[in-house]
């Protein structure tokens, strides 16, 4: 069969061969309605381009601000605080109560941002905050926690400089809020003075040396003389010296027992109360367990004695439960503060935004949360009017942004930490369920998993706990007897590494018995659902990025995952160890 040859054009309208060649104008004339035809399909595609060009606008501007929305409450300005700030249900009503209260939280789980929104809102009821950062304190040097340095002069030098930003912080407001400092100033002056009475009574040690001390000194001398002239010279002399010392030195000491002297303290206290009357004085003590756990109860006793009795005083504490050591000794006598007694602990807030706890109210905070903070950053971006529309026009789906929440584990700082890998990877596109489990992956290994790579124990009884719970059993979480205080298990609590999404429940076969429910990290279980320990549900998958949900917890496998922790420390080096059945 003869191929034709393609026609070649000289620019003249005719091709090498002979052929005439017509130009498109002349094709439109003689088929008019192939142009039109060309014409709309023209417009499709040029319309279908300018809609990806603004959708990939639209992404790129929601995620440049998703990455600049700050993770730290105290590095904003009140006024955002405020904006940003999303209410769990009763929390601001319990907060802004007149009792003492500690708040728990993990760390990045709101308290400074939930304790800076609650001054803010009471100012309008005249109160009077008083916002101390307990990370502040120790500008000595590290005294706090120099274990060369005595007890109770690092106990002593802890309260004054507690007591000293109390008074600083007081001068301030009486400052910018232009008070009457003539009536005031004596106030806060006496007060200052009574700063320096305090008293911290440590140990008491008498020394008494036993020791005989002799001395004896004897001397004699004879001269004699001759001289030109018949005469003769004797001298003869003696001495003896005797001197006896007895010297005596004991060493005594015993266990330590502090007395605070609180007394002109409260009285300067309850007299600033007095003058700052009717509004009250609520003193905010943040990032308490940043104190060393050997002073925490006497700095509580600080406050519980010449704080708590006051009238006119509000005292709220931001802690973290596992870091907190409040009280010691039994409870007729006992230095610190008593929980439930002297301060109630009914705030918890790892309690409202864990999505095991309540999913669809872990969904709706950070929703709203993420709605905030984006409609609070600076610059120009898309406008949404409420928190649905951002959320679609942001994730791809809801499930994704469901697996976003789940892998914020209830910590607002690391839901805007993961956020900001996950904008960052998908800059042109919207947020996907792959993209959030990279990035959960990236944060898990970049700053949680690296927390604790200093502490060997603890890192060996992370891996312990993922090849029993996870390789072993097919399930996240596991049981640890309730009030176990481990150093090992807080260490990988602080590093967020475990979460405690139930409390105080039965065992399986011990049903007296009380257990915590601990699950890891989100990030640590993503990290291996490519690996041989992954759970059975999501084993074997070949398209990694198909929609599955990490699956929930199974109660009836987590009780009889009972972790061990004398079994684990007693351990052959070189063998693995089973949790009890």
């Amino acid at each position: 069969m003869r191929q034709r040859s393609q026609p070649v054009c000289t620019g003249e309208g005719r091709a090498l061969d002979g052929q005439v060649i017509r130009r498109p104008t002349q094709i439109a004339r003689e088929r008019p309605c192939l142009t039109r035809s060309l014409l709309r399909s023209r417009r499709r595609l040029t319309g279908t381009m300018f809609f990806v060009a603004e959708e990939k606008s639209t992404a790129y501007s929601i995620n440049t601000a998703f990455v600049g929305i700050s993770r730290r409450a105290e590095s904003v300005d009140r006024k955002t605080l405020v904006q940003t700030f999303v209410d769990l249900g009763p929390l601001i009503p319990v907060l802004s109560s007149r009792d003492h209260q500690i708040v728990y939280g993990r760390r990045g789980t709101g308290k400074t941002h939930a304790l800076l929104y609650v001054t803010e809102q009471l100012k309008a009821d005249q109160a009077v905050p008083v916002y101390v950062d307990l990370r502040n304190m120790g500008s000595s040097g590290g005294i706090y926690a120099d274990t060369q340095i005595p007890l109770a002069q690092r106990a002593t030098r802890l309260l004054l400089d507690v007591l000293g930003a109390v008074h600083e912080s007081l001068i301030e407001h009486a400052v910018t809020a232009d008070l009457d400092l003539a009536t005031l100033g004596p106030v806060l002056d006496r007060f200052a003075e009574s700063i320096t009475e305090l008293e911290v009574v440590g140990d008491v040690r008498r020394e008494t040396m036993l020791g005989t001390r002799a001395d004896r000194e004897d001397s004699s001398a004879l001269k004699l003389a001759l001289q030109e002239r018949p005469s003769l010279e004797a001298t003869l002399t003696s001495a003896n010296k005797l001197s006896s010392q007895t010297e005596s030195r004991l060493e005594e000491s015993g266990p330590a027992r502090y007395r605070v002297h609180f007394g002109s303290v409260g009285k300067s206290l309850g007299e600033l109360a007095k003058a700052f009357s009717p509004a009250r004085l609520l003193i905010v003590l943040d990032e308490w367990s940043t104190i060393p756990l050997e002073l925490q109860p006497y700095l509580a006793d600080l406050v519980r004695r010449a704080l708590f009795p006051v009238t006119g005083i509000t005292v709220k504490i931001a802690a973290i439960e596992q870091r907190s050591n409040f009280k010691i000794g039994s409870h007729g006598d006992y230095t610190g503060i008593e929980i439930g007694a002297d301060a109630s602990a009914d705030v918890d807030l790892d309690d409202y935004m864990v999505f095991d706890n309540n999913a669809d109210r872990a969904l709706e905070f950070f929703q709203e949360l993420l709605f905030k903070h984006y409609s609070s950053e600076l610059g120009t971006k898309p406008k949404f009017r409420n928190s649905d529309e951002l959320i679609q026009a942001a994730f791809t789906q809801r499930n994704a942004f469901e697996d976003f929440v789940r892998a914020a584990e209830g910590v607002p700082r690391d839901a805007f930490n993961v956020l900001s890998i996950a904008a960052q990877r998908c800059l042109n596109d919207k947020i996907s369920i792959p993209t959030i489990r990279v990035a959960a992956r990236t944060w898990f290994q970049r700053d949680k998993e690296g927390a604790v790579r200093s502490n060997s124990e603890a890192e060996e009884l992370l891996h312990w706990i993922i090849d029993e719970v996870i390789a072993h059993r097919r399930a996240r979480a596991f049981l640890l007897r309730s009030n176990t205080r481990h150093p090992l298990i807080d260490a990988l609590f602080d590093a967020r590494l475990l979460h405690v999404i139930k409390k105080s429940i039965s065992g399986h076969d011990e049903p007296g018995a009380r257990y915590d429910v601990y699950k890891l990290d989100y990030g640590c279980y993503v990290d291996l659902l490519a690996t041989s320990k992954a759970p059975d549900k999501l084993l074997g998958m070949e398209d990694p990025s198909a929609s599955v949900s990490v699956p929930s917890d199974d109660y009836r496998a987590i009780r009889r995952a009972i972790l061990d922790l004398p079994t684990f420390q007693q351990r052959p080096r070189s063998l693995p160890l089973n949790v009890i059945d």
